[in-house]
């Protein structure tokens, strides 16, 4: 019974560590101001149960491991002009942390600094020169200084997505930054949000002598990345989009109307896309079997009746699992290209579907 004891004392401590380590986030910031003039964002992410680590980006004891273990589920850098990170923390140690599974956000701005910039580009995002605005001489805010650089942008211009957007905003966006362009060609990357047809990227300070980087519908605005091992990224050209000042911020909308801008409905929906709190899916079993029996055989022969059923989950917004209710999944029967594909039935929280094995199956 001591034994037993002791085995329990040594191992809950080592599960618990796991767990929290599920809500543990680093946050890197450009300076410590950063912590009060975005203190909004921050307290939403501890709101929601996060345990955040906050250091400034060039910090000597910046690790994200410890021992070779990650220490944290994702990293949030709110340092747009970092030029190098600090302690063990440098590009490829992010990549690699994506590429392991962490989530990550990155935030640029006109100051994006040569760290920002190659992190982007290894994910296939390009952020425009240093300097440079999104402009939209048609789409201005009235608080606008007269570069035009503190556009509005209208939510149609949101990726028609209720997973990632939470489908709840109904102002208008405010945003001064950076213009993003993606590697169109890579099916991963997202066009989260966009700027308007009369908006392109360029220095408000220099005369328009060369064809803007960005141009339009094309000037990106926040890009994601669903990588293929579940891990998600999420690229923001703004720094003050972030902030309290425009979280707070109102803007007319097309009848003149003063509303609260959309901004921190967005980011609290996209915060819980990007951590994976919400679009994800699982499975927890999968049967099949002939008709009318219910133990599956060792090989299925032609003339088969079949019936294959899988139950999957997905989150709910509290983040409990629930039955994945949807009428478009598929099954396909694949020998080296499919031959058989067929929509699958919800029914009784799991989702099932029944087929006859033909012989165009397993001819050859």
């Amino acid at each position: 019974m001591m034994w037993l004891s002791l085995l329990f004392m040594l191992v809950a401590p080592f599960v618990a560590a796991n767990e929290d380590k599920r809500k543990n986030l680093l946050v890197l910031l450009d300076d410590v101001y950063v912590k009060e003039t975005h203190s909004t964002f921050l307290k939403m992410l501890t709101s929601r149960g996060y345990n955040l680590t906050t250091k400034l980006a060039d910090d000597s004891s910046l690790s994200l491991k410890h021992l070779g273990e990650y220490l944290y589920s994702g990293l949030i850098i709110l340092a747009p002009s970092v030029s190098e990170f600090g302690g063990t923390i440098n590009v490829n140690e992010i990549t690699n942390f994506v590429d392991d599974g962490g989530n990550l956000v990155v935030v640029a701005g006109p100051n994006v600094g040569e760290s920002i910039r190659e992190l982007g580009s290894d994910c296939g995002v390009e952020f425009d020169e240093e300097n440079t605005f999104v402009i939209d001489h048609f789409n201005f805010d009235k608080k606008d200084s007269g570069l035009h650089s503190l556009i509005t942008v209208p939510v149609s211009n949101l990726i028609k997505s209720k997973v990632i957007t939470g489908g709840k905003v109904n102002a208008p966006i405010l945003y001064r930054g950076i213009g993003i362009s993606a590697d169109q060609t890579n099916p991963l990357l997202i066009d989260v949000l966009h700027g308007s047809k009369t908006s392109y990227s360029y220095n408000p300070d220099k005369s328009v002598t060369d064809y803007p980087n960005t141009v339009g519908t094309n000037t990106q605005l926040i890009t994601a990345l669903q990588a293929r091992n579940n891990a998600r990224a999420l690229f923001i050209g703004s720094l003050d989009f972030l902030s309290n000042s425009f979280f707070e911020s109102t803007v007319e909308t097309e009848s003149k109307m003063s509303v609260l801008c959309g901004n921190q409905v967005l980011t609290e929906n996209l915060m819980r896309w990007v951590l994976g709190e919400c679009g994800q899916l699982r499975y927890t079993s999968v049967k099949h079997h002939r008709v009318d029996e219910t133990v599956p055989p060792s090989q299925y022969t032609i003339m088969d009746d079949v019936v294959y059923t899988i139950k999957i989950e997905t989150k709910d917004d509290s983040g409990n699992w629930i039955p994945y209710d949807a009428d478009d999944v598929q099954l396909e029967f694949v020998r080296i290209d499919p031959f058989i594909r067929k929509n699958m039935e919800h029914k009784d929280g799991e989702i099932q579907t029944c087929h006859e094995i033909t012989r165009c199956l397993w001819s050859i």
